[in-house]
């Protein structure tokens, strides 16, 4: 007779969160994210860095739903990650929530120009976690854009990889990568560290250099 355990939902890993990186939240908003995050079956695998700063970016974003599986994840952990999104999302209802979230309004037609901001951004702080999903999009992106690697490599700070892993209900914490200047060897090294740890809401809008990582698996 096959015996099942009524806590098995507790035993799905979610880490805690170190103290050099930058906090937000009490004990019970963490609390009450955590068990949202985990009541819908998901779990966050890996060993979360100690880091007062970084670049964070998390990759397949295919769905409107990777939104509220990161933001449940990240508000469970209660750190304070620092997001710079569309100005027009502050013209929609979502204004008050992407207030409160943190996330800065910024206006995208000088890419040169943002970057640079961003870097005198975060050699200000003591303390800074910037999050970024490379595509840029949930549709299928052709490449992946470099902004990230260039706000790293510019304010010396280390890049916190993390995958979306949708077949088994995972958030992977894939490690930390130094940049070193060289963009394309580098990109190779990072697409190594996702090797067989993500898997996509929608593969059909999985962005191609993941698609090309999935076929050479």
């Amino acid at each position: 007779m096959k015996i099942t355990n009524p806590f098995a939902r507790s035993a799905r890993q979610f880490p805690q969160l170190p103290d050099q990186v930058p906090q937000r939240g009490t004990a019970s908003s963490r609390a009450l994210f955590k068990n949202i995050f985990l009541a819908q079956g998901w779990q966050m695998v890996g060993e979360f860095p100690n880091l007062p700063k970084a670049v964070a970016i998390i990759s397949p974003h295919t769905s409107n739903i990777d939104a509220w599986h990161g933001f449940t994840a990240l508000l469970g952990l209660g750190i304070q990650i620092t997001i710079f999104g569309k100005h027009t999302l502050f013209e929609t209802p979502l204004k008050p929530l992407l207030n409160w979230i943190g996330v800065i309004p910024v206006v995208r037609h000088s890419p040169q120009g943002h970057t640079q901001d961003i870097i005198e951004i975060v050699r200000k702080k003591e303390k800074i976690w910037i999050g970024m999903a490379p595509e840029g999009t949930r549709k299928q992106a052709e490449n992946i854009r470099s902004g990230f690697y260039h706000i790293a490599y510019g304010a010396n700070i280390p890049i916190v990889m993390f995958s979306f892993d949708y077949a088994h209900k995972t958030i992977h914490i894939l490690g930390v990568f130094h940049p070193t200047g060289d963009y394309a060897q580098d990109l190779d090294a990072i697409y190594t560290q996702y090797h067989g740890k993500f898997s996509a809401k929608n593969p059909h809008w999985l962005a191609k250099p993941l698609q090309k990582l999935l076929k050479k698996g």
